[in-house]
């Protein structure tokens, strides 16, 4: 026995009453970040992010509270509301643009929630809720959560595909991978882990798998995102290896709601 266990428990403990209080009281945000079309530039998404500022102004890490929404079941009610105002968020960008703004939104989905959730059925209850086609919105997921429970997570991957809903596999590479999902799964996109992508230009190895990654996704008809792009240089790089998007600070950091719909219409003046 360790004393510090104690106190990690009694934090974490602490935690989840904060983040309960958080989601209930509607204290919880989301940040977007923009995703760009790497051949012309133009952004074609925003990956909507949780934030959450508890009622003493301390900025919390999803980090820290994401494991600990996983581990309480919260990550439940914290999913649904992350669905929903991602919706309403975009809703409301149309609305200011006066029809479709031309972007989609992409919502993170972990595998606790694809667990204990019906996720399809609340997607669709959101885009209903907001006048919204399903093909403007992406669902990412990662491969520990293909892993989790293969049967149940297929089942929901087809019935948002049939929704109309674009599937991204996320950290693609730092997972187990197994090729087999790729051929199974109704995956749209590859987002290559910035692992690979943060200083690239000067390590061979790194260039070497991007290029694995790539061939395949090409091979396959599948899409890429290259996430964690700092500079110009390794834009076009990517570009010119294949990449269709990018992400990353090099474009902006994450914004809020307001913020990012002034820089989608800034991009495109």
């Amino acid at each position: 026995y360790q004393t510090q266990a104690l106190d990690i428990a009694r934090e974490q403990f602490g935690i989840e009453t904060e983040l309960r209080r958080a989601i209930e009281n509607g204290a919880m945000r989301l940040t977007y970040h923009p995703i760009c079309d790497l051949a012309t530039g133009q952004v074609v998404a925003f990956e909507s992010l949780a934030r959450w500022t508890d009622e003493h102004g301390h900025e919390h890490s999803p980090a820290d509270f994401i494991p600990v929404a996983e581990e309480s079941g919260l990550i439940v009610p914290l999913g649904r509301w992350a669905i929903e105002e991602a919706a309403r968020t975009l809703r409301s960008w149309d609305i200011r643009a006066g029809g479709d703004c031309g972007v989609r939104v992409a919502v993170n989905l972990s595998a606790i929630q694809l667990q204990r959730d019906d996720i399809a059925p609340a997607v669709e209850q959101a885009l209903l809720r907001n006048q919204l086609t399903g093909n403007r919105f992406t669902l990412e997921l990662t491969e520990s959560a293909l892993i989790s429970d293969p049967e149940r997570v297929a089942e929901t991957m087809h019935q948002l595909k049939s929704l109309g809903a674009t599937l991204a596999m996320d950290d693609f590479g730092t997972g187990y991978s197994n090729l087999a999902y790729l051929q199974k799964l109704p995956i749209d996109v590859l987002k290559m882990d910035r692992s690979f992508v943060t200083g690239m230009l000067a390590d061979r190895d790194k260039v070497a798998i991007v290029r694995a990654i790539l061939s395949l996704a090409q091979a396959l008809g599948k899409e890429t995102t290259a996430e964690g792009i700092e500079t110009n240089e390794l834009a076009q790089t990517l570009a010119a290896l294949g990449c269709t998007y990018g992400q990353g600070f090099v474009y902006a950091k994450p914004l809020e709601a307001g913020e990012a719909y002034d820089y989608l219409v800034a991009s495109r003046a």
